[in-house]
């Protein structure tokens, strides 16, 4: 299983930039775009923060999907 992610789409929603996301959340712009990009698994804390900041839950962000 894959884990996928919205963030960008919420991003683009918010019309937030992936730097803004990561000071936000106090980690660097690359770990944001690996994320969206399927390359990083976020903590469980990371993906809180995160969850916090839209205003959503990490269920609403993120999930898995058969590869």
């Amino acid at each position: 299983m894959k884990l996928t992610t919205r963030i960008r789409e919420y991003r683009a929603r918010d019309r937030m930039s992936q730097e803004e996301l990561a000071q936000r959340v106090g980690v660097r712009r690359e770990t944001i775009g690996n994320l969206e990009n399927g390359k990083y698994n976020p903590s469980l804390k990371l993906a809180m923060d995160i969850a916090h900041v839209f205003q959503c839950t990490v269920e609403e962000l993120f999930s898995f999907a058969q590869d």
